[in-house]
């Protein structure tokens, strides 16, 4: 199904000589294996990791991906055959759950050992829903009546959510909806909501920083502005995280590495296109597998773009780094293709 990773397809096509020498960030490894990213982030693509039979487990759009404390790797489908499905890191399927999330979207894991619970946004159904691992429901979230700002379920479109540790408030993003954000308590019960169009524009994702103990911040995407924005925990803002030319969806956090997945950029070929991005603790960008190299100029990172001649990624619609730093991509409208595995170089 990843017949873009071929390289005697793209032999055919031409151009491989002078796209190896005139793009840094694309390169070929030890048997012609695809190299991409920049300085000190470079990934080897693993051709064919995660590729099922489609006619047994299907998917259609891959939205996320988070792993439970048994080092399992969850995915999250909008295909109601199996709307969850369970790989271990060498790409085996293990199990497969879950058949009544049409829109979903937004997948979250918390928790800690055999506690761990995840949360489902679905769009379809206007919800976020809580379940166990195994897909058994604990709790769900109806659309928020009582902030006053929502009149009927249809205008909220939860597109994720983020728990914090410390408590276990729940953070849900409207990002298809009102753009407002809105927290809870563990239990569900509404403390408050903020934001709304006039902050957002596609409140897409979000998580809770807490790479600083001391003062856990909100890191909110703004899609559509190109950007991150940064708030107290109380809805605060603090400062903008600038991705110019970069359509960035959810914020993913693995140690002291901020990522994420670029469904497309701001130019070039929207039909095919996408990257991901990696910011370093100082929230600045050092690489872009699959995207431009990141250049900044006082202080200002450049736009960047899609720079992908060996066509690895299809709109990426989001990331997740393992512990031996590999990065897996789940991607969205990308002819229902599974995700993509990068091996760190």
């Amino acid at each position: 199904m990843n017949q873009y990773l071929n390289r005697r397809n793209f032999i055919k096509l031409g151009g491989l000589a002078t796209a190896a020498t005139l793009l840094p960030g694309l390169s070929f490894g030890k048997n012609d294996e695809i190299i991409i990213g920049h300085n000190s982030h470079k990934y080897r693509v693993k051709t064919g990791w995660g590729i099922l039979d489609a006619a047994k487990n299907p998917v259609n759009d891959c939205h996320e991906m988070v792993e439970d404390s048994k080092g399992r790797l969850i995915l999250l489908t909008n295909e109601t055959k199996n709307n969850v499905l369970i790989y271990d890191k060498s790409g085996k399927l293990l199990e497969t759950w879950g058949n009544s999330y049409p829109g979903g979207h937004g997948l979250t894991i918390a928790g800690q050992g055999s506690d761990q619970y995840l949360l489902i946004c679905d769009t379809s159904r206007h919800q976020v829903i809580k379940t166990d691992l195994t897909g058994k429901v604990i709790f769900k979230i109806d659309y928020p009546k009582e902030t006053g700002v929502y009149d009927y379920p249809t205008q909220f479109n939860p597109t994720e959510t983020a728990v914090n540790p410390a408590n276990g408030d729940i953070y849900v993003v409207d990002g298809y909806g009102l753009n407002y954000v809105m927290q809870y308590d563990a239990k569900g019960k509404l403390i408050r909501h903020w934001g709304g169009k006039d902050m957002f524009k596609c409140n897409h994702g979000v998580i809770v920083d807490t790479r600083n103990k001391q003062k856990p911040t909100l890191l909110v995407t703004s899609r559509v502005e190109n950007c991150w924005k940064r708030f107290t925990l109380d809805g605060n803002h603090l400062a903008t995280i600038s991705l110019p030319g970069t359509f960035i969806c959810r914020p993913v956090i693995k140690g002291e590495t901020l990522l994420g997945a670029a469904y497309r950029s701001t130019s070039g070929d929207n039909a095919n296109s996408g990257y991901i991005t990696i910011l370093d603790k100082n929230d600045r960008v050092i690489s872009t597998p699959g995207g431009s190299e990141p250049i900044y100029t006082d202080g200002k990172l450049g736009e960047q773009r899609k720079q992908d001649p060996f066509n690895v990624f299809m709109h990426p619609h989001d990331v997740y780094m393992d512990s031996d730093d590999s990065i897996y991509v789940p991607q969205w409208a990308s002819k229902k293709t599974y995700p993509i595995k990068l091996e760190r170089v």
